[in-house]
């Protein structure tokens, strides 16, 4: 007899973007015609950037050409993008050999599937407010979960376990408090992972949104973190990918679990793609090697540009309207404390009802998140200020 899973009756029903819109849809069904402000997913809204789409259109011409037709490609992704990859990095001063390099369909994913080639006995420790994936997908996969809580007096940084765990998912930028962890903050993570032969897994999706230079935009800029660390990126939030899903995961040789040795996560990873993958679009793997071309870099960076002057746009208004805020400097989302009395899902009502403006709740990130708001900043220009003025015009001052 076929039996189920039982550990999908331990997570929410469902993603929290559908339990937002359960939640907005009564006042949008009795407001038909009011004007709704979102800044509460996390969705690009820029169209891809000139040098990209190019790149993207050179991708499905190669596939109207006999002579340049490709059918399946590598598992482990396309050799020059692979190559593309491993120069950028070197480009930013770290080491990281091809060989190391899995191109994907996107961050989010690979947050997902990286834990089959772990023990289903081991501990992850995750922060709480946590992005759900590697909550859920923990928990799915019959994982143990250790908490660790980030909070106020921390910088919402996470505090490092005091207990021995296994994996630790780490993000910074921080999806959702916008903190960002600095050198010597990191370096801890990395002592503790040595110390505990435990595993780092590092999303960088949002490291291009970091504008202080002293701050580090790869886990392999703290020295022993190959050993110890596997590092996540993705082009969706960097290069309006999001809906064309591509990403990387970098699985050092040298990464050693405690009980095996050099190379056996790269090779087990390695396995895993090329049994449950059959590789990244070809088409989008083109739109891939143009993002990381000079002109591509230089344009890309242009709309992260455009995404943190909404940044800052939002954190001025909210500053004004007497809000306590945190995060937005090097990411592209905010940290709102709610007003004094009112929960996550009650300022939630209010925002939509008062303001029409939809935002994320920070209790659907984890118990820590309660008491705070989310704020996204992507969104097109016009949009944003006319969000921020509908939030000045209902809650200037009344905090």
């Amino acid at each position: 007899m076929a039996k189920i899973n039982p550990h999908f009756n331990e997570v929410a029903q469902g993603y929290f973007s559908t339990e937002i819109a359960k939640r907005a849809r009564p006042f949008l069904d009795s407001h038909p015609g009011v004007e709704i402000f979102k800044l509460g997913i996390g969705n690009t809204t820029e169209p891809i950037v000139p040098s990209v789409i190019a790149g993207i259109r050179e991708g499905v011409e190669k596939l109207s050409r006999r002579e340049t037709y490709t059918g399946y490609g590598d598992e482990q992704g396309d050799t020059r993008l692979r190559h593309t990859i491993s120069k950028w990095y070197a480009g930013r001063g770290l080491n990281i050999d091809s060989s190391e390099v899995f191109v994907s369909d996107g961050a989010k994913s690979d947050c997902a599937n990286i834990l089959s080639i772990f023990s289903d006995d081991s501990i992850v420790a995750i922060s709480d407010p946590v992005y759900p994936v590697y909550r859920d997908s923990s928990v799915i996969s019959g994982k143990r979960i250790h908490y660790m809580p980030a909070i106020e007096k921390d910088g919402f940084i996470p505090q490092i376990p005091r207990e021995k765990v296994d994996l630790i998912f780490l993000c910074s930028p921080n999806n959702p408090t916008g903190s960002v962890a600095t050198h010597k903050q990191l370096e801890e993570f990395v002592r503790y992972a040595k110390k505990n032969r435990a595993i780092i897994i590092f999303d960088a999706a949002y490291s291009e949104y970091i504008r202080d230079t002293t701050l580090p935009r790869s886990i392999y800029e703290i020295e022993g973190a190959k050993g110890c660390a596997i590092e996540i990126q993705s082009l969706s939030k960097a290069a309006g990918f999001t809906g064309v899903r591509l990403g990387w995961t970098i699985v050092p040789k040298e990464l050693q679990a405690e009980d095996g040795s050099a190379e056996t996560l790269n090779q087990f990873w390695n396995r895993r793609q090329t049994t449950m993958f059959n590789g990244a679009s070809n088409i989008v793997q083109e739109g891939g090697l143009a993002v990381l071309s000079p002109e591509g870099q230089r344009q890309t960076h242009e709309q992260v540009d455009y995404y943190m002057e909404n940044t800052r746009i939002i954190r001025d208004g909210l500053k004004a309207s007497g809000f306590t805020i945190s995060g937005g400097v090097n990411a592209p989302y905010i940290w709102l404390q709610c007003p004094k009395g009112l929960s996550s899902w009650e300022f939630f009502d209010e925002l939509l009802e008062k303001a029409h403006v939809i935002t994320t709740p920070g209790i659907v990130f984890g118990e820590n998140g309660e008491g705070y708001m989310r704020i996204s900043a992507f969104g097109h220009r016009e949009n944003i200020e006319k969000a921020v003025r509908s939030i000045q015009a209902n809650f200037g001052n009344k905090s």
